[in-house]
């Protein structure tokens, strides 16, 4: 009976903040449409300092606090806090030790463990109470001719009696910053540059040319004919190949940014709709959903890094975590 009352008692420690989330988290935009672009708070010499820029400083101050309180310093027996981070740690190295080989885990898991980390946290972001709602507000009214130029500034235009229409914008402080592109491009571009270094430090040019472009086939059993005929289709593919890694940076940043943007979206319509209990169920999902996006990157930065660097399998041994991934 007691465990059974204790089971009931956290459940209804934790009906407070269900309330906050679904009363707190009412979006700024009025259950329309989410801004695709960052609101700009300020600018500090010209340079515009945006809601999605607050909101990442916020969260890296946040996670070094927190892992410093929560870990504090390493013990040989852990702590609960040691012990939950270290899981996290384990169960992420585990993943990826087997796409990146022996040779490869090292100098990389610091890269990956980082992403992950920053990535997820900045995905539930959003779930949080008051993103996306305390800010800034600009409202007034204008003339007809000039409504076109607010909409396109995001702002929300209702038409007035006078025939002039009244026009609003919340420029809230907090903005999950991965529902902002240059944020998304930001880190695909930080993954891609690591993976040229890791490649060109670890494998070495010499194994990056043959990797895109040299002939796999092995002399000794196919004809000169047949050798040659070879070299030029895995020299067409390779140019395929070095295509395909220019546009990683297209496609790790899109696919972050497209989730956890429609996420927004969806939040926000379904505040339109009912304030109350209605989107609880979807922030579960989007729950669901930023750990997924956070694990899909993490892993395709550590199947790109592992299809060069990693060789101990054998020389198709990339090539086929490769089409698994995809």
């Amino acid at each position: 009976m007691t465990r059974r009352f204790q089971r009931w008692s956290k459940l209804l420690y934790a009906a407070p903040l269900l309330w906050l989330t679904t009363t707190l988290s009412a979006r700024a935009d009025f259950g329309g449409a989410v801004s695709p672009s960052a609101h700009e708070l300020f600018n500090v010499g010209g340079f515009p300092i945006t809601n999605s820029m607050v909101t990442t400083w916020f969260f890296t101050v946040l996670i070094v606090v927190v892992m410093r309180v929560v870990a504090g310093r390493p013990k040989l027996i852990p702590s609960r806090g040691q012990a939950i981070i270290e899981s996290m740690i384990e169960g992420v190295r585990n993943v990826v030790a087997p796409i990146l080989g022996e040779k490869m885990v090292k100098p990389a898991f610091p890269l990956l463990i980082g992403l992950f980390t920053y990535i997820l946290l900045m995905n539930w972001s959003a779930l949080l109470p008051g993103a996306g709602t305390f800010g800034m507000v600009k409202e007034g009214t204008v003339p007809a001719a000039a409504v076109q130029e607010y909409v396109n500034e995001d702002y929300t235009a209702t038409l007035q009696p006078d025939g002039n229409y009244f026009v609003h914008k919340l420029d809230y402080f907090f903005r999950p910053s991965n529902a902002d592109l240059n944020t998304t491009l930001a880190l695909a571009a930080v993954a891609w540059l690591a993976w040229l270094y890791f490649v060109l430090r670890y494998a070495g040019f010499k194994m990056l040319i043959h990797d895109l472009f040299g002939n796999k086939a092995s002399r000794s059993e196919v004809s000169s004919l047949m050798y040659f005929i070879l070299t030029v289709i895995f020299l067409g593919v390779g140019l395929i190949e070095v295509v395909s890694i220019i546009f990683r940076l297209v496609s790790l940043s899109f696919r972050l940014f497209g989730n956890v943007f429609g996420g927004e979206n969806l939040i926000s319509r379904m505040h339109g709709l009912v304030a109350f209990a209605v989107p609880v169920p979807f922030y579960f999902l989007e729950v669901l959903i930023g750990l997924i996006q956070a694990f899909v990157f993490t892993l395709l930065v550590a199947v790109y890094i592992g299809l060069i660097c990693n060789h101990e399998g054998g020389g198709d041994h990339g090539r086929d975590k490769e089409h698994a991934a995809h």
